[in-house]
């Protein structure tokens, strides 16, 4: 089966490489090493690869080198090699790190709370723009304001005593364009949330299997979750889909295409 799909998975890869994408990795095992699973998930197409690294190498693989669409991701430091302009940072996980400032307490509680705040009013703004009570020009006009004030919080966390918001303020400094990429590109969300809701199929099969026990068996698996995640993107049945490129290679004919304008 994996034979049977790798045309159609090659070419979702390539297509991917030309898509703005939401990308995440999560552990994998392999002959019980510990291995890593990525994803990139685009509109239409999601595609997966097991290797052994974490590394910028794998992500360039993934994506391609020169990659130049829109990356959304969260503040793992593999990601930070994107130019700011092309970067999008997640804001559900912001949310976490302004909560864990509140939750340490002392002087960095406050700084945390007022960051949490404007998360809040952002999300609020930005569900109004999905839901179409806002157009996306208002939410423009409206985050100018929105983007001063949580810089100035965040000049101010760099100040406090409390070294783990300190440095987290600092850090979100240095990379402050990236958090407001969605409200400039349109089709890009503020969150990371696609990625993270693929890795959620593979990491029950982890769970239940324990993972895999040779490159053939993650190559295998890596192909599966391509085509079961892209199929589901665009509402096609994956049994009929992966019968069809069986039977395709078994008549040396070309297997049914990943890519959007197959869609039926």
């Amino acid at each position: 089966v994996a034979q049977a799909v790798a045309p159609a998975v090659q070419a979702a890869r390539q297509y991917v490489q030309t898509q703005d994408a939401n990308v995440d990795e999560t552990t994998w095992w392999e002959q019980l090493h510990r291995v890593t699973l990525w994803v990139a998930v685009t509109q239409w197409v999601s595609v997966f690869c097991i290797r052994a690294s974490r590394g910028a190498k794998v992500l360039w693989e993934l994506l391609g080198e020169g990659y130049s669409r829109v990356l959304t991701s969260d503040r793992a430091k593999v990601y930070m090699g994107h130019p700011l302009h092309r970067h999008q940072l997640c804001w559900a996980h912001l949310r976490r790190d302004f909560q864990a400032m509140i939750d340490r307490g002392g002087a960095g509680a406050g700084v945390g709370r007022q960051l949490l705040a404007y998360a809040d009013v952002l999300f609020e703004w930005w569900h109004w723009v999905r839901d179409g009570t806002w157009v996306r020009a208002t939410l423009q006009r409206h985050v100018s304001g929105l983007r001063a004030a949580f810089r100035q919080t965040l000049e101010a966390g760099v100040q406090c005593s409390c070294a783990k918001t300190a440095a987290t303020c600092r850090e979100l400094l240095a990379v402050e364009p990236t958090l407001w990429t969605f409200v400039r590109v349109e089709g890009i969300d503020p969150t990371n949330n696609a990625a993270e809701r693929a890795l959620r199929h593979a990491v029950q099969w982890r769970k239940t299997s324990f993972g895999t026990e040779s490159a053939a068996g993650s190559h295998f698996v890596e192909n599966l979750l391509t085509v079961v995640a892209t199929c589901r993107q665009q509402d096609r049945p994956v049994l009929a889909y992966l019968t069809a490129c069986c039977i395709a290679l078994h008549t040396r004919t070309q297997p049914p295409s990943l890519l959007p304008q197959t869609r039926s």
